[in-house]
């Protein structure tokens, strides 16, 4: 959520936000309504004031007919008050509606275009597999392995329902492991958070209202979350740090669910798109600098660049156009991995910042050296999302014989075992 102050002063600078940004948003309309909400707050403010004078009156005054009128106007008074605090609430109901949905303005450095077809590719790395035998996908190779049962998992859990067994278990197993010893050294701090998290953590975040469709909700009225990053910022709400204390980097890692509610019969081969997965995400608050959050954004992207590059999966790196970027989100990058039998990069790590869209909605302050209270900026990047990125790990690894060959890195997480073949 952006200040309304700068809202008002910058009312082009959001229009021009949500032109690229592909949303139809009327920073008019808004600007009518805190209008009205101001004028309204003036009168209910005034007539409090009024209220509370006419009661001292009432206790000083001695004559009882006087007080009765007075106790009589106060009667009046009150009736019009309680009237404009209730027409006040339907004001700030449409008030706060319009907040929640007004967007972040992108960097300049975000290119123009509609959707993720229009992203930039910024980097290539690897060498794409030239396999001199017939390829399989990750479906064949991991049935074959005795990997994945996507039959049983469909049976259980229903459509895009899948079990990881044996070797597939103990790889997904390993690309935690290493991927915690990896992000680890890098300085964050290891959090398992909660799946299931209140109404309050997405409209903190920005997940909602635009995303709701896309979340599996309780009979109680939560939701479980698509992406640590949402428990993780909810971890501070409400709180104010030293700025002593900033960065905070958090590594979170929680199941993760998305109904992915606007894909039916898209992408749904194997583990492309499944409702339930897991993630470790580097999560991370900082002072209120753009130059400090800029900064911050390309270390954490690298670090998932250089994760996926010590496992020796090719992929490129675009930067997200304005029409694939969030609500909140001012900058992003997407890492794809090479899917061999798609012929196509399949997008693993996001990362992104925010400057202080969240952190408005979640009240996270710092304090900073002049004592003067400020927003915290945030920004967050997938780290390590299974299984996903079993897909090209096995797929890019195949060997002839229909072995899958362990990356070196994974391998003294799989017994230092070289390979994953099958069982005699």
């Amino acid at each position: 959520m952006l200040d309304i102050k700068f809202i008002r002063e910058n009312k082009d600078l959001i229009k021009a936000g949500a032109q690229k940004k592909h949303l139809d948003f009327d920073v008019e309309k808004l600007i009518a309504v805190d209008d009205k909400r101001k004028t309204a707050l003036t009168s209910i403010e005034a007539k409090r004031t009024e209220q509370n004078q006419f009661n001292e009156k009432i206790v000083n005054t001695p004559d009882a007919s006087e007080k009765t009128k007075m106790i009589d106007t106060m009667k009046t008074l009150k009736t019009e008050l309680q009237k404009e605090e209730e027409t006040f609430k339907e004001i700030m109901k449409e008030w706060q509606s319009l907040m929640v949905s007004v967007p972040n303005i992108p960097d300049m450095s975000v290119p123009d275009g509609e959707s993720d077809a229009d992203n930039k590719e910024v980097k290539v790395w690897g060498d794409k597999p030239n396999f001199s035998f017939q390829a399989k996908d990750h479906v064949e190779l991991m049935e074959s392995l005795g990997m994945v049962d996507l039959e049983r998992g469909t049976k259980v859990a229903g459509f895009r329902g899948y079990f990881l067994k044996g070797d597939g278990s103990l790889l997904s197993f390993a690309i935690w492991q290493y991927g915690m010893d990896f992000f680890l050294k890098k300085g964050f701090t290891p959090l398992i958070v909660p799946a299931l998290v209140k109404r309050s953590n997405l409209m903190g975040t920005g997940y909602l209202p635009q995303g709701e469709e896309d979340l599996y909700k309780t009979q109680d009225g939560d939701f479980l979350a698509g992406t640590a990053e949402v428990a993780t910022m909810g971890y501070h709400m409400d709180e104010t740090f030293p700025v002593k204390d900033l960065p905070q980097k958090f590594l979170s890692f929680s199941s993760c669910f998305r109904r992915e509610a606007g894909s039916h019969g898209k992408d749904v081969k194997g583990l492309i798109r499944v409702h339930e997965f897991y993630k470790l995400e580097q999560v991370v608050l900082c002072e209120a600098s753009h130059e400090t959050s800029v900064k911050l954004h390309e270390e954490i992207n690298r670090n998932a660049e250089e994760f996926i590059e010590s496992l020796g999966i090719p992929y490129h790196t675009v930067i997200n156009c304005g029409g694939d970027l969030g609500l909140g989100q001012v900058k992003k990058y997407d890492i794809e991995l090479w899917v061999p039998l798609e012929n196509k990069y399949r997008e693993i790590s996001s990362a992104s910042y925010f400057h202080d869209f969240q952190t408005r909605r979640l009240n996270i302050r710092y304090k900073d050296a002049d004592g003067k209270m400020k927003f915290a900026h945030s920004l967050n990047s997938t780290a390590v999302p299974t299984p996903r990125i079993l897909v090209s790990l096995v797929e890019n690894y195949q060997q002839e014989d229909g072995s899958i060959k362990i990356p070196e890195v994974l391998q003294k997480y799989m017994g230092d075992r070289k390979v994953i073949e099958k069982k005699q």
